[in-house]
């Protein structure tokens, strides 16, 4: 989840599976879903901290499907342009 938004704190790879885990289990209708969250991806990630990564992600997504997000010319980038 390397973005622009993401949060104040870092998060590892196995954090960041964790979290997509946790957040297919609670969806939106669960109590106490960031606490619940937070407690799946350890870390001492606190619920907060949950909540601002989720929507860091969902401003990315977001982004990307209203094309805000340009794509890579990877051919440029090859050739050294």
């Amino acid at each position: 989840m390397a973005s622009s938004s993401m949060t104040s704190s870092s998060w590892s790879s196995k954090q960041n599976k964790q979290f997509e885990a946790a957040l297919a289990k609670y969806d939106r209708d669960t109590p106490d879903r960031w606490h619940n969250i937070a407690r799946a991806v350890g870390g001492g990630k606190s619920a907060e901290e949950v909540r601002r990564h989720y929507e860091a992600l969902e401003r990315d997504i977001n982004n990307i499907e209203t094309d805000q997000v340009p794509i890579p010319n990877y051919r440029a980038a090859r050739n050294g342009r």
